[in-house]
């Protein structure tokens, strides 16, 4: 059975699709930007305040859900800009403890409203 899962305190789904979805024991969190849900602006221009941004929506939606980051099993990181990267992971590990999830992080030409980062994540139901 699929469950979407949203909450009004993250940014809505600016497409054809859902906050997330649950599969079975398994969470899909959709690739989430710097969208302020109180006011629906963008929080663009520093990085480490629009990769905050990012995590504190994530972690609305795993809060809907009844998880939180231990339960993330996988997260992908998409960088307009490579060289940001240390900035990135010095704010992953204030989100994460070991165990670490898996993660891949990938530079791409183009993010969505013109955004820094995007970050998808899988979270695990059952810990």
């Amino acid at each position: 059975m699929i469950e979407p899962v949203n909450t009004s305190h993250a940014p809505q789904p600016i497409g054809p699709y859902n906050q997330a979805v649950k599969a079975g024991d398994f969470l899909f969190v959709s690739g989430q930007i710097a969208i302020n849900p109180e006011t629906n602006k963008l929080v663009i221009g520093d990085i480490a305040i629009e990769a905050r941004m990012v995590f504190e929506n994530i972690a609305q939606i795993l809060k809907k859900a009844d998880l939180n980051f231990s339960h993330i099993v996988k997260s992908s990181i998409f960088l307009k800009d490579m060289s940001t990267f240390p900035i990135i992971n010095e704010i992953y590990k204030s989100y994460f403890q070991e165990p670490y999830p898996a993660r891949e992080t990938v530079e791409v030409s183009r993010l969505p409203k013109g955004v820094n980062i995007e970050v998808s994540v899988i979270a695990y139901c059952q810990q």
